[in-house]
């Protein structure tokens, strides 16, 4: 076989020059050696010292030979991982795009269609990725970057997310991950201040409480990983009547609450779509923006079926009134809590989601 780690007698040879400390020694050597002994640590370490010294082709060989182990049931996948996400994160355009195949990416700690997306443009990609869904999701990280892309490029990409590659005024700039060599950041929007106490909330006859099954649906979908891959809960009730009758509704004794503007209930939906919670896996920021999007049509009793129009969801999200609501308790983990009041059709929903770290 053309690999060397299927050649024993090479990679024997290999660890005696390394373990006799041969000035010779190249990172071809300490990578046959490091697979032939699933030495993870030093696998690790190997990557790091090749995306420091920005030598990408001994990185791809090394998540290549890494991921190809697994296969002879050597637990490296690790070591995969890590370089394809090094890979992506960092190197030039041509390597970064080399890992955006269908099979790469599933434990690293965010998309790499968002984490390629940090650093690279959408015009240094668009001809170097597959054109399939991923190559799709990437132009879409993009857009919430603020670049605009070139309807051309994107004419024959399947419709993973069914919405336009381009931000309308009226929504927010998204909350963005930051990635890093090791770790990714992802800041929640600022809960508002200025919370007023309405501490007896009105009585609600169980008449006024309406089944929405489009709306709930939407919300579960928003924070999915937070209850099927974490700890977290989801509740959403919706009443003919007005937000505070929504979350007595919902339960709730007495609340504080600070209305929002349409672009902060919309950042905040954003944000809690891209997430993973505490245990689950973020989605990454496109995701995020096409399930605030959803609710939104959802609340707007928009068919569900169809592509996502910016201009009708507009319309329907600035004659909506958002409010962020706690229960006098502190800010602590994931949570999205928003009370949300349509004052023509005298409807409101109240939304509770939370998972603790």
């Amino acid at each position: 076989m053309s690999e060397r780690v299927f050649d024993d007698r090479a990679d024997d040879d290999a660890g005696d020059a390394s373990e006799s400390g041969d000035a010779t020694e190249t990172g071809d050597d300490r990578l046959d050696v490091l697979i032939h002994r699933a030495d993870l640590d030093g696998l690790v370490r190997l990557a790091d010292d090749a995306a420091s010294a920005g030598d990408w082709a001994l990185l791809r060989r090394l998540r290549d030979r890494a991921r190809h182990a697994v296969g002879t049931g050597r637990q490296l996948w690790p070591a995969a991982t890590l370089g394809e996400y090094r890979l992506a994160l960092a190197a030039p355009a041509e390597w970064a795009a080399g890992v955006l195949d269908e099979g790469s990416g599933r434990f690293t700690i965010g998309p790499l269609t968002e984490v390629v997306a940090q650093r690279h443009t959408w015009a240094e990609l668009a001809s170097l990725i597959e054109p399939g869904p991923r190559a799709s999701l990437v132009a879409h990280e993009r857009v919430l970057r603020e670049e605009r892309i070139d309807p051309e490029s994107v004419v024959g990409l399947p419709e993973v997310l069914d919405m336009p590659y381009a931000r309308a005024e009226w929504e927010p700039t998204y909350p963005l991950a930051e990635y890093s060599a090791l770790s990714v950041e992802t800041l929640s929007p600022p809960v508002p201040g200025g919370l007023r106490a309405v501490p007896h909330l009105p009585a609600i006859d169980g008449a006024a409480v309406l089944d929405d099954p489009a709306v709930e649906l939407a919300v579960r979908q928003l924070v999915e990983p937070w209850t099927a891959s974490s700890d977290g809960h989801a509740d959403v009730v919706a009443v003919e009547g007005d937000a505070t009758m929504a979350l007595r509704a919902l339960g709730v004794p007495s609340v504080r609450m600070a209305e929002l503007t349409t672009q902060q209930a919309m950042a905040w939906l954003g944000w809690a779509g891209a997430s993973g919670g505490a245990h689950g896996r973020r989605r990454g920021a496109a995701t995020g923006r096409f399930g605030a999007l959803w609710l939104v049509g959802a609340l707007g009793d928009i068919d569900a079926d169809g592509p996502l129009d910016p201009a009708e969801l507009g319309e329907v999200a600035a004659g909506l009134r958002w409010w962020w609501w706690d229960a006098h308790e502190p800010v602590t983990g994931w949570q999205l809590q928003l009370a949300i009041e349509d004052p023509t059709e005298r409807l409101a929903w109240a939304i509770s989601a939370r998972d603790a770290v």
